[in-house]
């Protein structure tokens, strides 16, 4: 259980940050190329304060990183982060897959057998 609390982790943090539809926007502005922060919040009705909530959110939880230079911080998406979404929803489609294979193989052997 230990194991499974640790790998996924760092998943949490991602969902957890992908939860809000602020963030996601600016997860889909940032796949564009790199944006500095003022570039990014004018495209939401909030203050400057909150969006930092925003931003300070999505750069700890791994997905973006940023830098200051001089006056204006810079924010970048940091695509592997999105691989560990990736890579569980791989899991994930595996597993409901081969239960729907079995369930296909349940229903065509009974009918097989009528």
């Amino acid at each position: 259980m230990v194991f499974l609390m640790a790998k996924y982790g760092a998943l949490d943090d991602v969902l957890v940050a992908l939860a809000d539809p602020t963030r996601r926007a600016v997860i889909r502005s940032l796949g564009a190329g790199p944006a500095s922060v003022s570039q990014l919040a004018k495209s939401f009705p909030i203050t400057l304060p909150s969006f930092m909530k925003h931003v300070h959110m999505l750069e700890s939880s791994g997905l973006i990183e940023t830098r200051k230079s001089g006056r204006v911080r810079t924010c970048t998406l940091n695509r592997d982060r999105l691989l560990l979404l990736d890579n569980w929803l791989d899991e994930q489609r595996a597993l409901w897959e081969q239960r729907t294979d079995r369930l296909e193989r349940l229903v065509t052997d009974h009918q097989e057998n009528r």
